[in-house]
């Protein structure tokens, strides 16, 4: 059994990569694909084989898929431009005679208002109706995204959003790296979607209490309003678009786009999610 496993140079999918050497593939067997030519070459201290790929070029598609049986498809990061990039990997991915894919989408991506949510719902129906047998990671949110609302409470004694009293099941990055790499090397996965998120889905008061454990002094939850939220984010520095995507995503959480419980990721796993404490300690680290 041979891997593809895409944006191998980011995060995520260099900890996909990780995890399926912990569970004994061969490096040979490992295809490790990324656009960063000198990122990618950085891949190979793991002994695994590379391939430069850029998802609006086909043909380079087409050459890190030939021989493989297995596609590991990271979403990429293009916002607006991921839906004809990913039809490009699924075409190249069929067409080389791929016989699995496993997709990284967005929690309840086919029924939810999450902003970052069309693209991910147009991704899994093209891929469903490919005729590929495919398996769908609907990852929730990573606690390391967290990780300026750490050094900010450390600085201010403040964790400020406009989430209201909206809950996020976060979990650690490795956690759906470990996941995925379990999903890609046992049987039973063909055709399922999987709502993979944290254990706990926390407030803001929560996780502003958790900061404060971490921290070891007092994080108080200041919950803004959209508009105090936006402006708070401008005079901090931030763009228009940004400022406007981050208060989005917030109104997004208040309403229920990121608390899901399900125990599809503890149950991949075996064992409980990643608690945000911890990961947060070692980003403080």
């Amino acid at each position: 059994m041979s891997f593809v496993v895409t944006g191998a140079t980011g995060q995520l999918g260099r900890l996909i990569v990780t995890h399926l050497l912990s569970r004994g593939i061969a490096p040979a067997d490992i295809v490790a694909a990324g656009r960063n030519s000198g990122k990618v070459d950085a891949l190979q201290s793991l002994g695994v084989r590379t391939a430069v790929i850029d998802y609006s070029d086909p043909a380079t598609l087409a050459a890190a898929f030939d021989g493989a049986d297995t596609l590991m498809l990271v979403s990429g990061s293009d916002v607006g431009g991921r839906v004809e990039q990913h039809r490009n990997a699924i075409d190249a991915a069929k067409t080389a005679g791929i016989s699995r894919i496993a997709y990284t989408s967005a929690p309840r991506a086919d029924d939810t208002d999450l902003i970052l949510a069309p693209e991910h719902k147009a991704t899994e129906q093209y891929l469903r109706a490919s005729g590929v047998p495919f398996t769908i990671l609907r990852n929730n949110w990573y606690t390391e995204n967290y990780a300026s609302s750490l050094s900010q409470a450390a600085e201010t004694g403040v964790y400020a959003a406009s989430t209201g009293e909206g809950r996020v099941a976060s979990a650690s990055r490795d956690d759906f790296a470990e996941a995925a790499a379990v999903v890609l090397t046992t049987e039973g996965h063909e055709g399922k979607t999987y709502e993979l998120g944290g254990d706990v889905a926390w407030t803001g008061s929560e996780f502003a209490a958790t900061l404060g454990s971490v921290l070891g002094r007092e994080v108080r939850f200041e919950s803004l309003t959209p508009d105090a939220h936006t402006a708070a984010l401008l005079a901090a520095g931030l763009d228009e678009g940004t400022a406007g995507f981050v208060v989005g995503l917030d109104a997004n959480i208040a309403t229920g786009a990121l608390d899901s419980t399900s125990n599809d990721l503890s149950t991949l796993l075996g064992r409980p999610t990643t608690p945000a404490a911890a990961t947060l300690a070692t980003l403080q680290a």
